[in-house]
Order: C-alpha cells, then sequence, then structure tokens
C-alpha cells in the first residue's frame, strides 16, 4: 500500500484530564509523522517514504513515526536511519507504548458523502477536508447537469489522484481507518449505497440532516436536474445559506460525523446548548 508519510499541519492543544477514548489520538497525534504500510508489526518502507521522512521532514533518531494499515492496526515505531529506518517503541507511555501493534474498530455507521466534482482542484479540496472529518465513503458522482465529465482513462486518473490525496490526509490527521474513494458513480446508482430513508440529496430548502442519513449527495453547480429530484430522493438542507458545491460536500461530511459522534444533537432530541 503505497501512501506518503504525513506530519501534521498543526497538533491543536488537548483537554485535561485526557478522556480515555482519546488516548489513542492522542498518542498518534504526538508523533513526528505517520505512513501507511503492509504490516505494522514489520514496517517496510517505499523509497518514497524513506525520501519523505528524511529528506522533507528531516526527522531525526529518535523521533516517534506511527505505522499503519489503514484498517484499523497501528504501531508506533521511532525513526534509525539507514537500512532500517524504523524500530518499534519499546518502554513509552500511552497505547502501543511496548512496540505492540493497536487495533481501533471502525467507528458505525459507516458514512458516506457523494458530490459532483467541479473544475480545477476542488474535487481534491473536497476529498482531502472529508477524509480530515472521517467520512467513511467518498463517491464521485456523474449527474445530469456536471460540467466535469471523468470517464474512461481520464476518470480512472482522477480517481486515482483523489485516493492519493485521501492517504496523504489520512495520514496528516492521524486516521487509521482509510476512507473509500469509489470509482465514478452515476445519479442512478445511488440508491446502491444505502436502504430506502438512508440515501439523500443535499438541496436547499430540506429537512435537517438526521442519525438516519448516512448517505448523502451533493449536486453540481448548477443543482439538481427536475428528474432527479422528482426520482423519490429525500432532501436535507444545511441552512438559509446558497453554498458552493464543495462547500455543502464538506458541510455534508462535517455535520453527519458531528450526529454520529453526538458532538451535535439532531433537531428534536429535547438537548440545549448550553448557556454561555
Amino acid at each position: 500500500m503505497g501512501a506518503t508519510a504525513s506530519s501534521p499541519v498543526s497538533v491543536q492543544p488537548l483537554a485535561e484530564p485526557i478522556r480515555p477514548e482519546y488516548a489513542p489520538i492522542a498518542t498518534r497525534a504526538a508523533a513526528a509523522a505517520q505512513v501507511f504500510v503492509d504490516d505494522p508489526g514489520s514496517p517496510r518502507l517505499s523509497p518514497e517514504d524513506v525520501h519523505h521522512l528524511s529528506k522533507v521532514l528531516r526527522l531525526r533518531a529518535g523521533e516517534e513515526v506511527i505505522v499503519g494499515d489503514g484498517a484499523g492496526h497501528w504501531a508506533r515505531t521511532v525513526w534509525v536511519d539507514g537500512a532500517t529506518p524504523l524500530a518499534p517503541v519499546l518502554g513509552a507511555s500511552g497505547p502501543g507504548g511496548d512496540g505492540s501493534v493497536q487495533f481501533e474498530a471502525a467507528p458505525p455507521p459507516l458514512l458516506t458523502v457523494a458530490f459532483a466534482p467541479t473544475k480545477g482542484e476542488r474535487p481534491e479540496w473536497v476529498v482531502q477536508k472529508l477524509t480530515e472529518l472521517g467520512v467513511d465513503r467518498i463517491v464521485p458522482l456523474s449527474t445530469a447537469r456536471s460540467v466535469i465529465r471523468w470517464e474512461g482513462e481520464r476518470g480512472a486518473s482522477a480517481v486515482e489522484r483523489l485516493r492519493r490525496v485521501s492517504r496523504e490526509s489520512a495520514g496528516q490527521c492521524r486516521r487509521v481507518w482509510l476512507p473509500e474513494v469509489t470509482e465514478v458513480m452515476s445519479f442512478s446508482q445511488l440508491d446502491e449505497l444505502g436502504p430506502t430513508g438512508q440515501v439523500v440529496l443535499a438541496q436547499l430548502s430540506g429537512q435537517p440532516p438526521a442519525p438516519t442519513h448516512l448517505v448523502v449527495a451533493v449536486g453540481p453547480e448548477g443543482g439538481w436536474s427536475d428528474e432527479e429530484l422528482g426520482g423519490g430522493l429525500p432532501t436535507v438542507g444545511f441552512g438559509l445559506s446558497v453554498l458552493r458545491a464543495e462547500t455543502a460536500a464538506v458541510t455534508a461530511g462535517a455535520l453527519m460525523v458531528s450526529l454520529r459522534t453526538g458532538t451535535v444533537a439532531p433537531v428534536g432530541s429535547g438537548l440545549r446548548a448550553p448557556s454561555t
């Protein structure tokens, strides 16, 4: 599994004391870098990873590197350089401090954002941010009003580029599960992504997103066609602003993940925000 080693763009200070469920991510956030490998128990770095860690990040001997397989398994290592650049962490505090391979189950339920790619580098930005947020499956979507048509070799190349972006972003934000970036799907295939009621369309004036909405599809800059809106899929809205297509996709991901983690409460839950 080739990937580019990644260091964090910034590490936010953690609240004290650290809640037990945050210990693994706090440990990974404290490392100098993270890279994806085939086997975290016996990590073998690609030449590209070695170059990035040694020449770009300029790691020093003893700095910690997280290695993961993208499927929940991860381990702590230290940078050694030389022919065998990584060695297991031994005697450190925190999860995996004895050098053992750790495992984290993927958070249920699986969340999917489908979006119609727009021009330029905005699709890469969308995938980067959805990965950071914790979305599990990202679907490039072809719609009636799509300006960008990813087909044939062009489509395959574009999807592979999005997958590279997702891997790099997952390393930077210390995810241990790589999101699935699917091949381009057509609008007619949306109902294959989940049962009735779970798949919804983002649309101005739609109902507030709910925890049961596990697949949110975001249309192109020109919006959904009348035929697509009349196809029977429910709609959800994100407020009283007209959002750019890429902003709507990231907003969808942020709300879905926040509902899953309980960071925000669904409308009608009876919960109220604390007074300030």
